[in-house]
This record gives structure tokens, sequence and C-alpha cells, in this order.
């Protein structure tokens, strides 16, 4: 006889007035590096950009896509190895390149048929500021710049290309009630 599974309990536990900072939220924009990667710019021989990317925060963003709420990559930078991470991860909706990140957070927006009360950001510097100021609920890394501290709501613990991403995702889900259905879904098909 196979012993039974004993169902996992989810273990994050977030001030109530945090969680309701971050509820009803139907989109989040998200910084790359300093966010997605630790900030850091490796070059190989040939010139090409290399990042390191943390499995963790990806899976955090496959989640948010489970619950319905989708994530957006508006970055100052562009690169092959960016754009393929971003595929793997089925992220349809990203923006290469730009400095100026407002204007393609609200055409965003628009496209999704959105507003800024159902809209989270996450960056680390000052060309994240003006998107997370206008977010619903904004979120910055351990090692963010101290402007992105300073308007954070909530600060993670986790440094950015280190889970702070999947961090910022975890609370949206806690937030919007969907962490705890996605962890029982997922853990129901787990065999002993």
């Amino acid at each position: 006889m196979t012993p039974a599974i004993k169902p996992l309990v989810p273990v994050l536990n977030y001030p109530p007035e945090l969680l309701l900072q971050a509820q009803g939220i139907k989109v989040a924009f998200l910084d790359v590096d300093g966010v997605l990667t630790d900030g850091g710019l490796y070059f190989s021989e040939q010139g090409e950009t290399l990042k390191r990317f943390n499995t963790l925060d990806g899976h955090g963003l496959k989640l948010l896509m489970q619950a319905g709420i989708t994530p957006v990559v508006i970055t100052g930078r562009d690169s092959l190895p960016l754009r393929k991470r971003l595929t793997a991860l089925g992220i349809t909706h990203a923006t290469f390149g730009t400095e100026d990140k407002l204007p393609a957070a609200e055409r965003y927006l628009h496209s999704l048929g959105l507003d800024w009360s159902q809209a989270a950001a996450m960056g680390d510097d000052w060309p994240d500021l003006p998107v997370m100021q206008h977010a619903a609920f904004a979120c910055a890394p351990a090692n963010a710049h101290a402007q992105a501290l300073a308007i954070a709501q909530h600060i993670t613990s986790q440094r950015g290309g280190d889970g702070a991403a999947r961090a910022f995702c975890d609370l949206l889900l806690v937030a919007g009630g969907h962490y705890a259905k996605l962890l029982a879904r997922m853990t129901s098909h787990v065999q002993p």
C-alpha cells in the first residue's frame, strides 16, 4: 500500500496591509538588468553579451501567466540571450532597447484594456522610476538603487537575479488568491 501524500500548506506570510496594496493586479511590469539578472554585463571574446537568469524567477513568471496576470518586460537593453529566455518562458509582451519606459508601459495597458490601478512594477534604477510611480504597486529588489528603494511599497529580501522577481511574483499570487490553488494543482500531480 502506498502511503498517502500529505498536502503542502502555503508557507508564505505577508502583512495584511501589504496584501491589500498588491490586490487586483492584472499586469506586472519588470525590468531585466538588476531585476531578472544580477545587473552584471558579461561579454564573450566575440563581444556577445551574456546574461545569467534565475530559474526561480522564470517559474514565478510562468505562475503569473497561469493566474491570469500578464508579465510585461520593458528593458533598456536588447540581446539574443534575453529574447531566447523570454521566448522559452512564453512571455510575448516585451519592449527592448528603451530608456523611456513609461510610454511603452502605457501602450501595453491600452492594448490589454487595463489601467494603472491594475498594474504592478518591479525595477531597480532610475529608468524604472516613472513606471514604478504610476503603478498601483511597486516593488524593488534588495540591491536596487536608493531612489527605487524609496518609492517601492515592498523591497524583497532577495537581490536582482537571485530570486527577487520570484518573490515579487509570489507576493502578487498570494495577494490575488492564486498561490494556494496553484500550489495544490502543481503538487497534486506528484507521484511518490
